[in-house]
């Protein structure tokens, strides 16, 4: 529908100018142009709306509605308009209604059946040299400690937003940006050694069974053994400046880590590149040579900072971002300033991305604002890029607090995962004895971890990611409401029409389709808006929009197929019918990859 939005809207500014030529208000037009036709708010003004005239009465000094006759008038006199559109209706003070023309939206809806993409336009318009680079930056753990509840949302954010750029034509690059540097290492690596002896040799053969629990006990030790401490930071030291001994234990962490995350990323079907802190290493001291070089970098109190504008803090004062401390060692800052930097890099050392996107949570917010008015200031980012934070809110217990196991500890994600999946198995079991129906121990895991997996993405997903949310196992396995189970009944429903429909392939695929029921309609208008709803997730970056669409989807289809009969009837109306089931299912399917959660035929 975007094509017939962009024609549309075209005609109405052509239309709108030429008005204004006549009455010489010209300079008025591209200060009202933006936003000239939208979204009808509600199903019965028809697929658009224009309110231009209310703003037109302002500029003429007359009654929006004589406006809106003399607008139509010259409205239906541009063939494109009249081409399109069935009718034009003036509503209230002046709104002006647009109703499309029925064949225009078969149309449509023959040319969506056939696109892989459920209509969904590519960015680059099969010119690949247009193709631009999208970095998402998101999951984000840190080594040696273990990713919990607070890392579900970034990642699983950040693999939809990937995936939908992906949709559109982007070159996206996916970056795990995992803390591997850093002082904490000083203090792991002093543990590693007074544990296994100070020289390492055998450093390829040790597992430490449970890395968090090492964290733990080595941060106990710094945080009360002074002569700990003062190792610790000598081993900072010998691992910045490549002592190879330290670097090797530093591996040996980062390797052990690494398999941890790695079952998480297998289990949630993520794909991504890992590339740490430490990458960026090299480029540290450059950072601090270009802001000086700028004149951006101010001392102060021995640190290197740059004074931020329009921060400040209680006292009034402007905020710092500090770039280099007292020590002379390097911060987040820092690295997030060199990563930046290399991802808008044009040259070889360099991503040349057009848009940078980072997935964290709410409270890293003023650290980015910081980053970025940095990096502007110092021309790091280009004029035509574009560089974006996605925060998110915090994951709560059904108590409104933050969810947290019975000991009050963090819940582990890969124990949150299996948690949803043996309750989605519970489910299932029940259900089957219900029904008297027997199904394979293969039927039943796998279907099992699909709903369970796929429930608690979706829950997430579903939510206004600037907000928190409450958890709730029972709410997000349920069949009915806005849940994954929801949708992935409502496909499964579209595969038993299937298995039904004994009519050829080529018969389905006639090109003689034909609709006059209110609920067909009504199917193909929500389907129709589909690639506006990703669009719109590309501009703001809100995967619930994508959620929000798909429940609506299927109330819409499920009113469709309880109340219209699809393989009964006259040849004509079957196929036609069969067509919407179709597209449905492949806007279903789609959309849920979209949002990385696996499909079922049978559940």
């Amino acid at each position: 529908m975007q094509v017939i939005f962009k024609e549309l809207t075209k005609s109405f500014e052509e239309t709108l100018l030429e008005s204004l030529i006549k009455n010489e208000k010209k300079e008025e037009f591209e200060k009202i142009r933006k936003n000239l036709v939208n979204q009808a708010s509600k199903e019965e003004f028809g697929d658009y709306q224009c309110n231009i005239c209310l703003v037109l009465s302002k500029i003429y000094k007359k009654n929006p509605k004589e406006i809106a006759i003399s607008f139509v008038q010259t409205l239906k006199k541009n063939k494109k308009i009249s081409n399109l559109c069935e009718d034009l209706e003036i509503a209230g003070p002046g709104f002006i209604n647009i109703k499309l023309k029925n064949n225009i939206l078969i149309q449509e809806i023959k040319s969506n059946i056939k696109c892989p993409r459920a209509g969904v336009p590519l960015s680059h318009n099969n010119n690949s040299h247009a193709q631009k680079k999208v970095i998402v930056d998101f999951s984000s753990p840190n080594i040696a400690k273990e990713m919990h509840v607070g890392h579900l949302r970034s990642t699983i954010i950040g693999d939809s937003i990937s995936k939908i750029f992906e949709l559109r034509g982007y070159i996206v690059l996916r970056l795990n940006h995992i803390g591997d540097w850093g002082t904490q290492f000083g203090m792991l690596i002093t543990q590693l050694k007074d544990l296994y002896s100070n020289n390492l040799k055998g450093i390829d053969t040790i597992k430490i069974s449970d890395l968090v629990e090492f964290y733990k006990d080595s941060k106990k030790r710094f945080d009360n053994e002074i002569e700990f401490q003062n190792r610790s930071r000598e081993e900072v030291v010998k691992l910045q400046n490549g002592d190879k001994e330290s670097i090797g234990a530093w591996k040996l962490l980062c390797n052990q880590s690494r398999k941890e995350f790695n079952e998480i990323y297998k289990t949630l079907n993520i794909k991504i590149k890992e590339r740490g802190e430490s990458f960026y290493n090299p480029f540290l001291k450059l950072i601090i040579e270009d802001l000086n070089y700028k004149k951006i970098l101010v001392e102060d109190q021995g640190a290197k900072c740059v004074f931020l504008d329009g921060m400040t803090n209680k006292e009034g004062n402007p905020l710092p971002l500090i770039i280099q401390k007292k020590d002379g060692g390097f911060n987040y800052a820092t690295t997030d300033l060199a990563a930046l930097k290399y991802r808008f890099n044009k040259e070889p050392d360099g991503d040349n991305a057009n848009r940078i996107i980072y997935v964290t949570d709410h409270g890293q917010s003023n650290h980015f604002t910081g980053v970025f008015q940095v990096a502007k200031r110092a021309n790091w980012i280009p004029e035509d890029c574009e560089v974006n934070h996605v925060p998110f809110g915090l994951v709560q217990g059904i108590d409104g607090k933050k969810l947290k196991t019975r000991e009050g500890e963090t819940i582990k994600l890969k124990d949150l995962l299996s948690e949803s999946i043996k309750r989605a198995k519970e489910d299932l079991l029940k259900r089957l004895e219900d029904e008297n129906r027997y199904e394979t121990d293969e039927f039943i895991l796998n279907t099992s971890k699909v709903i369970g997996i796929g429930a608690v993405k979706y829950a997430d997903l579903s939510q206004n990611r600037i907000t928190n949310y409450q958890f709730s196992f029972e709410k997000m396995l349920s069949l009915n409401g806005n849940t994954a189970p929801y949708l992935l009944y409502t496909l499964v429903r579209i595969s038993g029409i299937n298995r039904k429909n004994n009519m050829t392939e080529d018969t389905v695929n006639s090109e003689s389709i034909t609709y006059s029921h209110d609920l067909e309609w009504k199917l193909i208008k929500k389907l129709l808006k589909f690639d506006e709803v990703i669009i719109s997730i590309e501009k703001d970056l809100m995967p619930n929009r994508l959620c929000n669409y798909l429940f609506e989807l299927c109330q819409t289809f499920n009113r469709f197929y309880d109340q219209l009969p699809i393989l009964k009837g006259k040849m004509n109306t079957k196929i036609s019918r069969l067509k919407l089931c179709s597209l449905t299912e492949k806007t279903l399917k789609l959309s849920l990859e979209l949002l990385g959660i696996n499909t079922l035929e049978r559940m």
